[in-house]
């Protein structure tokens, strides 16, 4: 049967949590043991319960083996101390270096700007005036360079709408030239007699009362 992967979290059922914690504990308590014996090494392990029960192993003295561990931290922490100051002069030196070379960018931009100018020498206004002609040189290139694609984008545009007038002339040319039309005459006004028609038509519509209705009738 295959066991399926643990997660790391903690286990919510009291039971399951005191079961794998009594377990783990005497895997824990039984590879310590191994460890000082197979590689001759000094284990101390302290173990408390979620109880607060304490469960402890030492392969030599618990009590050696803490004070040996308090005299290591104590030879150490001036070492590290000593690390982490010699990190920070290290960042301070640093620092100080780049707010050298920003200082120096920001005052040649103002010399470029033409600002700040009075205390440069003779050589630096020199090498300041070849710095712009170049600069100039290498913006005038560019500018050129654009001109340029924008001149031959404009020639493509025009070709194409050439070759659209043209295909649109050619097209027109093979339509063709009759006009389709008829002529428009006026009709001639009717005469009296023929728009003049009346017919006499007799029918049993009668309006009124119904006795004038029936004596009507009768008479007939």
């Amino acid at each position: 049967m295959v066991r399926g992967k643990t997660q790391m979290k903690r286990i919510e059922n009291a039971t399951s949590r005191q079961v794998t914690f009594s377990k783990r504990r005497n895997g824990l308590l039984k590879k310590a043991f191994e460890l000082s014996v197979l590689c001759d090494a000094e284990v101390a392990l302290i173990i408390f319960s979620p109880r607060g029960k304490l469960y402890e192993f030492a392969s030599c003295s618990m009590q050696e083996t803490i004070g040996r561990y308090q005299r290591h931290i104590r030879d150490v922490q001036p070492a590290k101390d000593a690390s982490r100051e010699e990190n920070m002069q290290n960042l301070k030196e640093e620092t100080a270096i780049l707010v050298k070379k920003i200082e120096a960018v920001e005052a040649s931009k103002r010399r470029l700007l033409g600002e700040n100018l009075g205390s440069c020498t003779l050589e630096e206004l020199q090498q300041l005036e070849n710095q712009l002609e170049r600069s100039v040189s290498i913006i005038r290139a560019k500018k050129n360079q654009v001109f340029n694609e924008q001149i031959q984008q404009l020639r493509e545009k025009e070709k194409h709408l050439s070759a659209e007038n043209t295909r649109l002339t050619e097209k027109y040319e093979t339509l063709p030239n009759e006009a389709q039309t008829q002529p428009i005459t006026e009709d001639a006004s009717p005469s009296e007699d023929t728009t003049s028609q009346i017919s006499d038509v007799e029918t049993d519509l009668f309006i009124g009362l119904p006795e004038s209705r029936i004596r009507r009738l009768g008479n007939a």
